[in-house]
């Protein structure tokens, strides 16, 4: 019986062949078996991968038994999204995570100052973004558990030095993530024919705009660019801007800050809930608890709401800031 397979197996098949670390394997092997339809002609394909993908997880545990050295950056995903902050040396990538989480990187003018990752949490209106100072980007020496740790983010953060080289060290960082097969999705038509390469979210934060006498600076930058990326000035030293730049990277999450008001109380604006973009009241109840789903009756909304306390059903989309009291 024929398979008729969809297009989109074969695309990642390819992927899956080219990849080289285990985990963008493990990944691929699982998008594959999900993109297999259900059928009988397709019952011995859908073994087999699965075979496959418990051999390979279970190599991988076999591994680690057997006492492999656990990298460091093999840093599990905390809060809402993982960021890796990456560049060249002395860009000022630990200044910008000591200003902006309770982290404690070592900060100096020489370079080569951080030698491991460093994670941090960036508090963002309650919502939590981790955010992992890395050692500075080298061609002469790259450590693939790095690429490997870039490969996982959510958002890829590039700091360059307005005061420096902005445009060498933007085009320095990019040539190297190229190498290992890692690029901007901004840029995805310009990737497109290549096999196995990851696409993920850039933004560029142009440190040391420390006042307005730099301004002008970053306007040129912007202009030489050509819109073609996200660019964001800050100042790691002065505060400026950092702000924006928590916004920023929350808003590139495409997540929202969903807040509880029991009956009869205010509502609890300090511990928001924190959700994908699109998610419903209905959503939302089973996520506080599985039992609120089956029970849900209706909900008051304010904030997205025609007005304040409007009554809802399950199935209204809920926004940032919103402020939600369930009726079970």
């Amino acid at each position: 019986m024929p398979t008729n397979l969809p297009p989109e197996y074969s695309k990642v098949e390819q992927r899956f062949k080219a990849a080289i670390s285990h985990a963008e394997k493990l990944a691929l092997l699982e998008e594959m078996i999900s993109i297999v339809p259900k059928h009988k002609g397709t019952d011995k394909l859908r073994a087999d991968l699965r075979k496959r993908l418990s051999k390979m997880k279970s190599d991988a545990h076999a591994q680690k038994k057997v006492g492999r050295h656990i990298s460091a950056y093999h840093l599990p995903k905390e809060g809402a999204g993982q960021m890796p902050i990456i560049g060249p040396t002395n860009v000022g990538k630990s200044a910008l995570v000591n200003a902006l989480t309770n982290a404690s990187p070592e900060v100096a003018e020489y370079p080569f100052t951080t030698w491991s990752p460093s994670p941090g949490m960036m508090d963002v209106g309650g919502a939590q973004i981790q955010l992992v100072d890395t050692p500075p980007l080298n061609k002469e020496y790259v450590e693939p558990a790095m690429m490997d740790l870039i490969r996982r983010a959510d958002l890829v953060i590039v700091v360059i030095d307005l005061q420096g080289d902005p445009l060498e060290e933007l085009e320095y960082a990019i040539e190297l993530l190229e190498e290992y097969r890692i690029g901007p999705i901004c840029f995805a038509e310009q990737y497109k024919d290549e096999l196995s390469f990851r696409l993920l979210p850039f933004l560029i934060v142009v440190n040391k705009n420390d006042d307005s006498s730099t301004d002008e600076d970053f306007e040129i930058l912007c202009e030489l660019l050509e819109d073609d990326w996200h660019l964001i000035a800050v100042s790691a030293l002065t505060g400026r801007n950092l702000d924006k730049l928590k916004e920023t990277a929350f808003d590139s999450l495409e997540i929202a800050r969903i807040y509880s008001k029991p009956p009869g109380s205010d509502a609890d604006l300090t511990a928001p809930f924190v959700v994908k973009r699109g998610t419903t009241v209905g959503e939302l109840a089973g996520k506080i608890h599985k039992d609120f789903y089956d029970q849900f009756r209706s909900a008051r909304i304010w904030g997205s709401g025609s007005f304040d306390g409007q009554l809802v059903g399950r199935d209204h989309v809920l926004e940032d800031g919103d402020i939600v009291e369930l009726k079970v």
